[in-house]
């Protein structure tokens, strides 16, 4: 470099010659540094880099945080954590700004950690996510129990021993990590595995859940206070009791489940009754009901021979009607009797009135009847026959008088066009028109009408004429025109 030094001027740097420059003296001086600030602004990209802001009351500090580290963070970075930050400061020349690359980060506090948690409840409390209202009651004896925990801790081990020993259910083990950075990821995924089950599928579907954990630190119980584990819990159409550490720990997921257990343990016992008390409940109320019934039976024996001495005897009860009985039966043949001799005495008399004579008499009678309504019926119809006869005749006379052949007896001709119908003027007819005359006794002539003749001039009232063709003369019939 001192070999470019001009004697007397400084040496000219290339932008990125100086860039490289600082960010070599940066690293080499703050190759490890601990950090401690708040997290301010937390960006997740697509790619799995997380960048955010560090920062105090005076000064931020930007900071990054490759993806194959974020991954193995005990913490999940969120905005408003107190952190302390491990790592190394480098610069990004493309922006000339400085950050620290963080390799691991931890908690600087309880106190950061509670104050998120208060934050946070407040929030899903204003939601309506842990009203009282929401919570389901737990089934009474469950067919299957679905539990989320590890399948490697004492835990799982804790709920089957009490389970067999309470009462023998089916139970379905999610295995998930119930601390870490994909704890709640995994949590959550598990609370919606369950509920997505067929009823009536391969893998049967729970009819209670228990999400459980031991005890541990605020930091190790973390995961059950993330907002997807409590909003998956607040979901669930499963009824959910959390049994997440010990009875002084509380986590948001006990106020979002339906029930809360202070131990793993205690769920199980909240899960199922015992069988021996419920056999003995059983056997209990089995023979409290043989006594009721024996009781009830005895005190309704005692009240239906009290109501036998209130009833008459039979004989008592059947005595008066069946002197009624034979009464009836002693009038009813004298009553037959009587009757019997009444109608043969009516018939009697009747059978008198019907004799031959009377008979013959009324049918002798009908047929004079007869005779003489078809008499009068004959002299009836001829005289209609006779009075249509006259009316026929008086027709007929009228009808030859209007009649045209009548007209045509006194010389007149009906002119008749090549359709048959009558011509009544020569309007219409053309020279050669077939035309034919009929004379008196249906005596037709064809004719053929002739050509216009010239004719004087008409007075104004004269009408106009046509003149037809001459027809030659015959024997019997003078010319026509």
């Amino acid at each position: 470099m001192a070999d470019k030094t001009i004697p007397g001027n400084a040496y000219e740097f290339s932008v990125s010659e100086l860039s490289m420059a600082l960010k070599r003296t940066v690293e080499d001086t703050y190759g490890y540094v601990r950090v401690r600030g708040e997290l301010g602004r937390v960006s997740r990209p697509a790619s799995g880099h997380l960048y955010l802001d560090l920062k105090d009351d005076k000064s931020v500090l930007n900071g990054v945080i490759w993806k194959g580290v974020a991954s193995r963070l005990k913490v999940k970075p969120e905005q408003g954590l107190e952190v302390v930050c491990t790592g190394k400061l480098t610069t990004f020349p493309g922006q000339s700004r400085y950050q620290i690359v963080i390799e691991s980060m931890e908690l600087a506090g309880v106190g950061a950690l509670m104050a998120l948690l208060e934050q946070r409840k407040k929030a899903l409390t204003a939601e309506g996510l842990f009203d009282p209202a929401k919570k389901r009651p737990l089934p009474f004896l469950p067919r299957t129990i679905g539990v989320v925990t590890s399948p490697s801790g004492a835990v799982i081990r804790d709920i089957l021993h009490r389970l067999r020993d309470r009462f023998p259910r089916h139970v379905l083990v999610w295995p998930v990590r119930v601390q870490g950075e994909q704890s709640a990821e995994e949590v959550t995924a598990a609370i919606k595995g369950f509920n997505d089950l067929a009823p009536d599928g391969p893998v049967p579907r729970p009819e209670l859940l228990i999400v459980a954990r031991g005890g541990g630190s605020l930091e190790d119980l973390w995961s059950f206070n993330e907002e997807i584990v409590v909003r998956a819990a607040a979901a669930s159409e499963i009824p959910l009791i959390s049994a997440v550490g010990h009875e002084t720990d509380t986590t948001l997921i006990d106020f979002a489940s339906d029930q809360r257990a202070p131990t793993p343990t205690a769920a199980a016992e909240m899960a199922v009754p015992v069988r021996a008390d419920l056999v003995a409940r059983v056997l209990d109320n089995a023979r409290r009901l043989v006594r009721a019934e024996t009781r009830k039976v005895t005190e309704l024996g005692a009240r239906l021979e009290g109501l036998a001495r209130g009833i008459p005897k039979a004989d008592d009860l059947f005595a008066l009607p069946g002197q009624r009985l034979d009464h009836a039966s002693q009038r009813l043949g004298l009553g037959l009797g009587a009757a019997t001799s009444a109608k043969r005495g009516q018939l009697e008399r009747v059978a008198g009135r019907l004799s031959g004579q009377v008979l013959a008499s009324k049918v002798a009678n009908g047929q004079q009847r007869t005779q003489d309504l078809a008499a009068r019926a004959a002299r009836a119809e001829k005289r209609h026959l006779t009075d249509l006869s006259g009316r026929l005749a008086q027709a007929g006379r009228l009808l030859d008088t209007l009649s045209y052949q009548s007209v045509l007896s006194r010389g007149f001709a009906l002119v008749r066009d090549e359709k048959g119908a009558p011509v009544r003027g020569s309007a219409g007819i053309g020279p050669g028109a077939p035309l034919e005359l009929e004379f008196a006794g249906s005596d037709k002539l064809p004719v053929v009408a002739g050509e216009t003749l010239d004719k004087p001039a008409a007075s104004p009232k004269a009408k106009r004429t046509i003149s037809k063709k001459r027809v030659a003369p015959t024997d019997d019939q003078g010319q026509l025109f």
